[in-house]
């Protein structure tokens, strides 16, 4: 059983995933942290990452980024996440939704950040998901 979530700072979590965009031009177009995300740990640590976009369509997103510092930490269980471009929040992408939710089914809890000072649980997101729960598994 998962403890309760911590409180997230929706204030502070978007002002990390702000800091991140940071656009840096790269050789033959390609670009990295155009979008900027922050997430925030069911253990209250908060982890940031930006995007790389190459033009033979590699790359990945910031959450994914943002994800990837989390696990160093061996955590897995995310309370909040936020990614901003130029037009501002961005809600992650279906390979974001997918990302946080394989890493622990726990996350469907996550709060996803959708609009400034708006959330909506990542599995509001990703209805009648096919990865199963542990619930699912065990039944």
């Amino acid at each position: 059983m998962s403890s309760p979530a911590p409180a997230v700072d929706l204030d502070r979590l978007l002002a990390a995933a702000r800091s991140m965009r940071r656009p840096l031009e790269l050789p033959r177009e390609c670009f990295a942290a155009k979008v900027g995300a922050a997430l925030i740990t069911a253990a209250g640590d908060l982890f940031t990452g930006v995007n790389l976009d190459l033009a033979c369509g590699i790359g990945f997103c910031a959450e994914h980024s943002a994800v990837a510092e989390m696990l160093k930490t061996r955590q897995t269980r995310v309370a909040a996440v936020a990614a901003v471009g130029r037009r501002g929040v961005l809600p992650p992408c279906g390979r974001c939704r997918e990302l946080l939710i394989q890493i622990d089914a726990a996350n469907a809890e996550t709060a996803v950040l959708v609009a400034p000072g708006v959330t909506v649980p990542l599995g509001d997101l990703l209805p009648r998901h096919w990865y199963p729960s542990e619930a699912e598994e065990e039944a």
